[in-house]
């Protein structure tokens, strides 16, 4: 056993002393290091280096907010948490009592306003008549008036030949003047006919009596009260799924309180936050490739870059920091990259907001040179809109003219249901929910 140990150590000791074997060996791994940098350098020349990619990024989307624009009891919840609402649904109903009184003293008001306006133009007819009374009243005085006169120029010669006796022309002057102070009397009354019916004219002239000031008025009053009845109604202005459901039954809520949210998982992007030094090749409208970390690499997500972030993250930060005060350590800075997803994509593996997501732009194509890195046109169309309270007032006008015309109109005691869901919307509503 002895010997075979001693035969076996200088066999070993040869072995790796020996120069050319431990120089084959280093030459195989230079070797194989230097084919791999050069495959890495193909393959970064050829692939590689088209495409800049990130693992900071998150899905996004719109987060909407369902807020009273009035206080009020919460009566009736119409949605929780995870639900799928399509726009024009009812979410929250508030206590309508108040409203509908209100509502009610306003249409009441409106019939009052109404019937006074019509007063106010019936009054104009007697005025006019009272007027044209007048002047032929005055128009018969100032005959009198004038017949009174010539019988006294007549008798004025025949008094100095004796034909006619001074009493007699006494009783002739006395009757003319008191028919030129008749005339007076007349024509101060006709003065004061045609102020009163100026005055009332000045009331109804160049409008109907629906277009009446104060008809307008009151019928305004209406509207506010109906809008105040409508607004108990909280209605999902967009498709979507709720979360964060905060609101009670019997809760006392105020105006502008937060009750849930609607989110609208069809119509998400993601933030893709890129290094600085990455973000000389980005340009708007290049295609990207992302994959969400809750399915794997077996999905991928196509999209499209739609703009780059005016600032970094850190310059929004709540508490932005401040580098010129005290020790300062470079920190590499990031700027939000949004893309867009493709919405099939979308409809066959859904996201949430807020879940981790990789992505790989093509920055092959440099159209636009740096330009088309910000966008250079303005929007034409708004970035988001609803129509859920489009027809809010068509009921509280169609009531308005209704009393305007002359009905008598019972007091309304309760909203109409809540109507289907918009034209716009349709094609969404044949549709099932989007699976989550």
């Amino acid at each position: 056993m002895t010997d075979t140990k001693q035969a076996s150590a200088p066999a070993s000791t040869t072995a790796a002393g020996n120069p050319p074997a431990r120089r084959k060996g280093l030459t195989v791994i230079a070797a194989a290091a230097a084919i791999a940098a050069i495959a890495w350098g193909g393959w970064h020349w050829a692939h590689g280096r088209n495409f800049q990619t990130t693992d900071n990024a998150y899905a996004a989307g719109n987060v909407v907010q369902i807020t009273p624009q009035l206080g009020g009891t919460v009566v009736s919840i119409g949605a929780d948490d995870t639900d799928f609402v399509r726009p024009g649904q009812l979410l929250v109903q508030l206590d309508a009592a108040d409203a509908l009184v209100a509502l009610a003293q306003a249409e009441a008001q409106l019939a009052q306003t109404v019937r006074e306006v019509r007063a106010l133009y019936a009054n104009n007819v007697p005025l006019q008549a009272q007027v044209a009374l007048r002047e032929a009243e005055l128009q018969r005085l100032e005959a009198d008036a004038a017949r009174s006169r010539q019988d006294v120029e007549r008798r004025r010669p025949l008094l100095a030949s004796g034909a006619v006796g001074k009493e007699e022309f006494d009783h002739a002057q006395t009757q003319f003047t008191s028919s030129r102070n008749a005339v007076s009397a007349a024509q101060a009354a006709v003065r004061a006919a045609r102020a009163q019916l100026t005055a009332a004219q000045a009331q109804t002239e160049g409008s109907a009596q629906r277009d009446h000031p104060n008809v307008v008025r009151a019928a305004a009053k209406v509207r506010e009260s109906y809008l105040a009845l409508q607004r108990t109604r909280l209605l999902s202005p967009v498709e979507g799924h709720v979360a964060k459901r905060g609101v009670q039954l019997g809760q006392r809520i105020a105006a502008g309180a937060p009750v849930m949210t609607v989110v609208a998982l069809n119509d998400l992007w993601v933030d893709a936050n890129f290094k600085e030094s990455q973000l000389a090749e980005l340009r708007i409208g290049q295609s990207a490739e992302l994959t969400a970390d809750v399915y794997g690499d077996k999905v991928t997500y196509h999209g499209k870059v739609l703009g780059l972030g005016a600032g970094t993250g850190a310059a929004f930060a709540l508490l932005p920091a401040q580098n010129a005060t005290g020790n300062w350590i470079k920190v590499v800075q990031r700027v939000p990259v949004r893309i867009a997803l493709d919405p099939a994509d979308l409809a066959t593996h859904p996201l949430r907001v807020g879940l981790s997501m990789e992505a790989k732009v093509d920055v092959s194509t440099q159209e636009g040179a740096p330009g088309a890195m910000l966008s250079s046109v303005p929007r034409s169309t708004p970035v988001a809109s609803t129509t859920v309270y489009d027809t809010s007032l068509a009921d509280a006008d169609e009531r308005i003219a209704r009393i305007v015309a002359g009905e008598v109109l019972p007091a309304l005691k309760a909203l109409p249901a809540v109507a289907a869901a918009p034209a716009a919307a349709a094609s969404a509503a044949a549709a099932p929910a989007p699976r989550l």
